[in-house]
């Protein structure tokens, strides 16, 4: 059984309630998504394929328990489960990236989802599965990135509506270098609204690039 892997790297976590952990990331190849701020395009293709066995012996070279597997948008490749099962029946604290856009009900239950709920302004708002609001658990996170106040208007709506922060913890991040995350901060403050506001660490550590 194998995947379409872009990179393994060992790395400081830069987003959810994992962030400054030493993780494994293992990036997938491929995405059926165009974000207008994507920052991963250049996993869109290329990479190779290695035998899930091999995945495994990869990370364990790194020794640390903690593991994102992420892309592009890793559950567009079917046998991206039995990775993830597979990981979690190594012993390892998994989580999931995802772009929403793919039922995740099927994700072993170990994994901690980190679901990203697609703005109006990332161009690819018709592509949430709403449903998968339905699957969260209390271990998942959903994460809102916003290009503009307009996005932050209408992810506060949509935090409202489907009752999201009672379920799991829910994150709000400024998309990097358009949204000043101080204002951010501030329309937080204002609305007292029970979200964690998000930068980027890796960004801040290391810039934007692979590998980080």
């Amino acid at each position: 059984m194998s995947l379409k892997i872009f990179e393994i790297f060992h790395s400081l976590q830069g987003e959810s309630s994992r962030v400054g952990l030493p993780t494994v990331f293992v990036r997938l190849t491929g995405c059926p998504m165009r974000c207008v701020y994507c920052d991963t395009a250049y996993a869109f293709s290329g990479g190779s394929n290695m035998e899930i066995s091999d995945i495994l012996a990869k990370v364990a070279e790194y020794g640390t328990k903690y593991v994102t597997v992420t892309g592009g948008e890793p559950l567009a490749q079917k046998d991206c489960h039995i990775l993830l099962k597979d990981l979690c029946d190594a012993g390892y604290s998994v989580s999931l990236e995802t772009g929403g856009a793919i039922d995740t009900s099927p994700v072993d239950a170990r994994v901690s989802v980190i679901l990203d709920v697609k703005t109006p302004g990332s161009g690819e708002l018709k592509n949430n599965i709403w449903a998968n609001l339905n699957h969260l658990k209390s271990t998942d996170e959903v994460k809102f990135v916003l290009c503009d106040r307009a996005d932050y208007d209408w992810a506060k709506e949509i935090l409202s509506t489907y009752k999201i922060s009672e379920k799991c913890p829910v994150l709000f991040s400024p998309v990097y270098g358009q949204v000043n995350p101080t204002d951010l901060a501030g329309w937080v403050l204002a609305d007292k609204l029970p979200v964690r506001l998000q930068v980027q660490l890796h960004k801040i550590l290391w810039g934007v690039k692979p590998g980080v």
